[in-house]
């Protein structure tokens, strides 16, 4: 199947299911340096050190506990994030991220929600669900 719906996405903290996800995202990249000598007619650059980050949006359960609750400033968490649900042959992305920010908000007539960002600390890689 070469697409998915986002609606079996599935956020877990190691082994344990985050509630009430509606949204994540990753974002990975690599540093630069310019190795540009004189005489060349094109700049020229090479990669650097690579990295990760993100944000995952919930509707806020504090109930919770093993899941949005262990999400709080400065954790350090495995994240395993399913992008077409997490039964067995699905691909994964995976790594250990540290919790940078926390918001939460709501409005007169929504629901309470409860943001978090996070930044990679080693690499972030793909896995299949066993």
């Amino acid at each position: 199947m070469g697409t998915h719906h986002g609606n079996g996405g599935v956020v877990k903290v190691g082994a344990n299911t985050v509630a009430e996800v509606k949204e994540w995202n990753t974002e990975s990249g690599s540093d630069t340096a310019e190795d540009t000598s004189m005489g060349d007619a094109w700049k020229t650059h090479i990669a650097g050190q690579k990295e990760w980050s993100g944000s995952l949006s919930c509707h806020w359960d504090e109930t919770d506990t093993n899941g949005q609750e262990t999400l709080t400033e400065g954790a350090s968490v495995t994240l395993n994030l399913y992008y077409e649900g997490a039964g067995t042959g699905a691909k994964y992305q995976t790594g250990t991220a540290l919790i940078t920010r926390i918001t939460m908000g709501t409005s007169m007539d929504g629901i309470v929600s409860r943001a978090f960002q996070f930044l990679g600390t080693g690499a972030l890689s793909w896995a299949t669900a066993s």
